[in-house]
């Protein structure tokens, strides 16, 4: 009842998603709430700073994590899906039926991060989430987490805007060049 609890309210809900959730999707959801600049790349110590940046672990995987409210008033969490080919339909199906059967208003977007990922933030996640190597993962991720920034950005502003014209209770946007959305 907590989660619930903690859905219901005024606004929309974002959740931004990725392999881990603690990469990609904590740079989205940092920019969604204006805690990164939209206007310029991020230090290596203010993408550190993040919250939940590399900090996540397997046994996080599936877990929604909220991350705050934006300027508008709308939740914005995160989840990392690990490989799972059915977390997002599952979610979906999940929210239709509690706007379906238990009162859920709330529109939801569900907004996938992992096109945003570059080569140096997987090899660099891997070795410092996967294997726990830091003094070569984390440069690593921080070099691709800077490439990848202005894609996050865009993919964050073109989840907003997607959002302003959402009819159905629940809209996932895959965000990759073959199909936006589904």
């Amino acid at each position: 009842m907590l989660f619930i609890n903690t859905f219901l309210g005024d606004g929309m809900i974002f959740i931004y998603n990725c392999f881990g959730g603690t990469h990609s999707s904590s740079l989205a959801s940092a920019v969604h709430l204006n805690k990164l600049p939209q206007d310029r790349i991020p230090t290596k110590d203010e993408i550190l700073n993040t919250d939940y940046f590399n900090k996540l672990s397997y046994k996080d995987m599936g877990r929604i994590i909220y991350r705050g409210t934006d300027e508008e008033g709308n939740k914005v969490f995160s989840v990392g899906r690990g490989t799972s080919r059915v977390l997002l339909p599952c979610l979906k199906n999940l929210i239709t039926m509690l706007h379906n059967e238990c009162g859920l208003n709330e529109k939801i977007v569900l907004s996938n991060m992992t096109p945003t990922v570059t080569f140096p933030m997987t090899v660099g996640g891997f070795l410092s989430r996967g294997l726990g190597i830091d003094f070569l993962g984390v440069p690593l991720l921080l070099i691709g987490a800077q490439q990848a920034y202005r894609n996050i950005v865009e993919v964050v502003k073109f989840t907003k805007e997607s959002a302003k014209t959402l009819k159905d209770p629940v809209l996932v946007l895959l965000n990759n060049k073959g199909g936006r959305i589904y």
